[in-house]
C-alpha cells in the first residue's frame, strides 16, 4: 500500500513532545502498511484484527498499546491509504471520524 503521508505522522510527535512515545509504534505501523496489499476491508482485518472498519473506506487503528489512534481512508482499487487523523483516544472522541 502507498501511505499518504508520513509527514502527517511525524508532525504528531515532533510538534508535540508529549507524544514522542508515539514515534516507534507509528513508524512500525507505517512500515507494515507499506508491505500490505489490501483489496477489501477483510484484508485489513486479516492483518490487523483490532482495526475498526467503518463506512466508506474509513479504518481506525490503535497503536502504542491503544494509547493512540490513527484514522485512515483507504482507496482499495488504487492501494492507497490516506492518513486523516493521528491522536490520543481523548482527541479521537472529539472528532467525527466520517468527516475528517
Amino acid at each position: 500500500m502507498r501511505v499518504i503521508a508520513l509527514s502527517t505522522l511525524k508532525a504528531f510527535w515532533v510538534e508535540r513532545p508529549e507524544y514522542r512515545d508515539a514515534e516507534a509504534p507509528a513508524l512500525a505501523w507505517y512500515r507494515l502498511l507499506q508491505k500490505a496489499d489490501w483489496a477489501q476491508p477483510g484484508d485489513v482485518k486479516a492483518d490487523f484484527g483490532t482495526a475498526s472498519i467503518l463506512r466508506d473506506g474509513r479504518v481506525v487503528f490503535n497503536i502504542a498499546g491503544n494509547k493512540y489512534r490513527i484514522v485512515v481512508w483507504i482507496n482499495y482499487p488504487y492501494r492507497v491509504v490516506y492518513i486523516r487523523f493521528v491522536g490520543t483516544h481523548r482527541q479521537y472522541d472529539q472528532i467525527d471520524v466520517q468527516t475528517i
